[in-house]
């Protein structure tokens, strides 16, 4: 079984990013840049199938500038076999249809069984890359997911629900996108680290695959969160309620 993970390079969770002055954006100079943690949970379970004698070879792909190379090479010092970069250095924010309609390139050359991403990227929440790949490879897919399982040529997939947890059973090719509650991503050891640097990492071009990658999206202004204010101590329960009722809570 053959898997490709696509992965995207995005600002550390660890960093606070704070918004440009003429509110286009967050400011991006400087900054601790990482794998998409929920890209990083779905290398690891890739890993691990192939661990578990299930997958044969890891395929992982990014799109963006060069230095997304950066996060392929952490992927194949996870476990992953060989990269494939598509570059786009024009400063395009590429969306969510543009890179599903990318990646479905990618399946159609590359042809494997199984495709496991991040259910959505911290940078911009879309959570949409994985279902519109879905729709254009015409495969099944099973979303938010924290339990895999392959079995007689189907994947197995609990996902995280509204209302609890839901099983279902797919069959392969199939896409599937990881919720944090999958796995527990490992640390690359520097052994691997040295290794990945030998690994085979193919560099495309996002025009070579005739795409637009013009945006539909205009983003017309971005805003820091509202600051919560700070809270205060009451002395009795009938305080607390008169407090609750100022507030219109009851």
């Amino acid at each position: 079984m053959k898997v490709l993970v696509p992965v995207k390079r995005v600002v550390d969770y660890n960093v606070k990013v704070k918004v440009k002055a003429d509110g286009t954006g967050v400011e991006l100079a400087n900054l601790k840049m990482s794998m998409n943690p929920f890209d990083e949970i779905a290398v690891e379970e890739a890993v691990r199938l192939k661990e578990a004698g299930l997958a044969e070879e890891i395929i992982v792909v990014s799109i963006g500038e060069k230095k997304s190379s950066d996060t392929i090479r952490s992927a194949l010092a996870m476990g992953a076999d060989r990269g494939i970069l598509i570059t786009e250095e024009q400063g395009v924010d590429i969306e969510p249809l543009a890179v599903a309609k990318l990646l479905n390139e990618v399946i159609k050359t590359e042809t494997p069984d199984l495709v496991i991403m991040g259910k959505q990227a911290i940078d911009n929440d879309m959570n949409a890359t994985g279902q519109m790949l879905a729709a254009l490879a015409g495969w099944g897919q099973a979303t938010f997911a924290s339990e895999l399982k392959i079995e007689d040529g189907n994947a197995i997939v609990t996902r995280e629900v509204d209302g609890g947890l839901q099983t279902i059973s797919l069959s392969l090719p199939a896409v599937i996108t990881t919720d944090l509650r999958l796995n527990e991503p490992r640390y690359a050891s520097l052994p691997n680290i040295m290794k990945a640097k030998k690994k085979p990492l193919e560099e495309k071009s996002a025009s070579d695959f005739g795409i637009d990658l013009s945006p539909r999206l205009t983003v017309t202004q971005t805003q820091e969160p509202t600051q919560r204010s700070a809270g205060i101590k009451v002395a009795s329960v009938d305080e607390l309620i008169e407090k609750l009722k100022e507030g219109g809570v009851v």
